[in-house]
């Protein structure tokens, strides 16, 4: 069973419900344990930190001074996700390019291996 802590009363809480059993707070939206429902911390707007609002699509009528919304994406967290992407790809990119470049080299290293192989299983 996974657990969360209530933004409000700070009691840690089954991640699937959908009001906390301390304070009664509404943790997911529409009563679905599916949709979840983001808050803003006291005196702070969602928006300020959300990828919609850097991109100028968000749609929601509270939009810019949302305190609560259920399309929120941290735009902090997709930047850390697009590096760690980004550092993979690179990576993968990388021994790829390697590959590309010496791909005469390797054709001999493997035809050279080849014939060793018949040399020695056939003497």
């Amino acid at each position: 069973m996974a657990t969360i802590s209530c933004s409000r009363c700070h009691q840690i809480i089954d991640s699937q419900a959908i009001t906390c059993p301390q304070c009664r707070l509404l943790l997911k939206a529409h009563g679905h344990p599916g949709i979840p429902l983001h808050r803003a911390p006291e005196n702070e707007h969602l928006c300020d930190s959300c990828t919609y609002h850097f991109d100028h699509t968000c749609n929601f009528p509270q939009y810019p001074y949302a305190q609560n919304c259920t399309l929120y994406q941290n735009i902090e967290e997709i930047k850390l996700e697009l590096q760690k992407q980004n550092s993979h790809h690179s990576l993968s990119r990388r021994f790829n390019g390697w590959i590309k470049r010496h791909q005469t080299l390797l054709l001999i290293l493997a035809l050279l291996l080849g014939c060793l192989l018949i040399t020695l299983f056939t003497s």
